[in-house]
């Protein structure tokens, strides 16, 4: 029962958003989950030997954990379709090496203590190969330290704050140089120099407004509020009036589910306008504007690495596909399409592995490329990111996201932001003899 005593240390902790990091071997992780890894007398060693995928059949079973119930089943239970049609595809099209791919799917119920429970299940009692799924920051450190004990494979779709890198752990979703760096980027190219932060209370928002916050003093740019809720939130009038009246000209919102429901529609009535303070967000998407109300939300900004409206001919492929699978009122969106993309990406591992093994899948993982709907894609093995593409988009009244800037072609990951100057009291704890 240690395992289990620290994996539930390790979350309670990295949800209480742990966020300062250390790094060994090229991997870093929050103290909060290297302290509880170290509690844990099984090591990643000895638990490669108890590995239970059967690769003896014309199956192999993968595992989804998506929070299909609570706060945050309104932005994934469209990444579980996604997830479920990339395997439809692959399973029509002869599955992976030869064998069929059998779903197990598990609800996270938006709990991040329910998302390690599941986890668990799916790697020691269900005997899954890989899992795919998470969405909040404090889901995926919740299950980190499973998987790093048990020497399991979690492919993680969503945008996230950086600062982490496992060696169990594919980030498909972009890493903070991929999308709050871009944002930021524009927003300085536009003009805008007093920021407004607004944002869920858990470890996404805060470590992605701690990047915020650096790249605004080393740019020019003033951080002239700074407010969390508690996920789930409906009530912003008091968060809303501190904006109106803040002297802010820009809002970088990093508030998660249907809590922007609320943030919206307030933020109209209060007569904020997105000609005047326009807010750029973070996680909302395509499905998530519907639920919001386009009225709401018309002309906002948005930053991501997909939209349904990206013009190329494997979007529009996938873009048919899924309508017809789901509805043609269905969107498509960034999350899901990054999911439905990791599917692919492992696939290509194992192919590469000739190996559902995971440690000879992650040998085989640097280089490998998938032509996805976002764009080509490429897997940097030496800290499990993948080159993307970054755009900011504007809402339309067409409930759909439109471009209006792109960067030049795939950015590489830098999930610590080595890279920046203004960013070197961020990543130095990750390494400092690199800063």
């Amino acid at each position: 029962m240690a395992r289990l005593q620290a994996m539930r240390i390790a979350a309670a902790l990295c949800a209480a958003a742990a966020v300062l990091t250390t790094s060994g071997c090229g991997w870093g992780r929050t103290v909060a989950e290297k302290e509880a890894l170290d509690e844990n007398s099984t090591s990643a060693a000895s638990a490669k030997t108890s590995s239970c995928v059967d690769t003896s059949g014309s199956e192999i079973k993968i595992g989804f954990v998506n929070s299909l119930s609570g706060t945050m089943a309104i932005s994934e239970q469209t990444v579980s379709d996604s997830l479920h049609m990339a395997v439809d595809e692959i399973n029509a099209n002869g599955g992976v090496l030869g064998k069929k791919l059998k779903v197990v799917q598990q609800d996270g119920k938006s709990e991040p203590a329910v998302f390690a429970e599941k986890a668990k299940t799916l790697i020691e009692k269900e005997c899954v190969a890989a899992v795919f799924g998470g969405w909040t920051s404090s889901s995926r450190k919740a299950m980190l330290p499973v998987f790093e004990a048990d020497n399991a494979l979690l492919f993680y779709p969503l945008q996230y704050e950086g600062m982490e890198a496992s060696p169990n752990i594919f980030y498909s979703g972009a890493a903070p140089n991929q999308q709050i760096v871009p944002a930021l980027d524009y927003l300085k190219e536009k003009g805008y120099k007093k920021l407004f932060l607004v944002g869920s209370d858990y470890v996404f928002p805060q470590t992605a407004n701690r990047v915020v916050k650096a790249y605004a003093a080393g740019n020019g740019m003033e951080v002239v509020g700074e407010e969390y809720t508690p996920m789930g939130s409906t009530d912003f009038t008091t968060i809303v009036n501190k904006l109106k009246f803040s002297g802010a000209d820009a809002v970088v919102n990093t508030l998660n589910g249907d809590s922007n429901v609320a943030f919206f529609k307030e933020y109209k009535a209060s007569g904020l306008k997105a000609d005047t303070v326009p807010v750029i967000s973070m996680s909302i998407a395509e499905e998530e504007v519907s639920a919001i109300g386009v009225d709401n939300v018309k002309g906002q900004l948005t930053a991501w690495n997909y939209y349904q409206t990206l013009d190329n001919k494997q979007n529009a492929t996938f873009v048919k596909n899924f309508k017809a699978k789901y509805g043609a009122n269905r969107p498509t969106s960034d999350p899901m399409e990054s999911a439905y993309t990791s599917v692919y990406l492992w696939k290509g591992m194992v192919e590469k592995a000739k190996s559902f093994d995971v440690d000879k899948v992650k040998a085989a993982a640097d280089g490998v490329t998938f032509n996805a709907p976002e764009g080509k894609v490429t897997v940097d093995g030496e800290n499990h990111h993948i080159y993307k593409t970054s755009y900011i988009g504007k809402i339309g009244e067409d409930k759909l996201i439109h471009t209006v800037w792109q960067s030049d072609g795939p950015i590489k990951p830098d999930p610590y932001l080595k890279g920046y100057s203004w960013a070197k009291s961020l990543s130095a704890s990750a390494d400092s003899s690199e800063n």
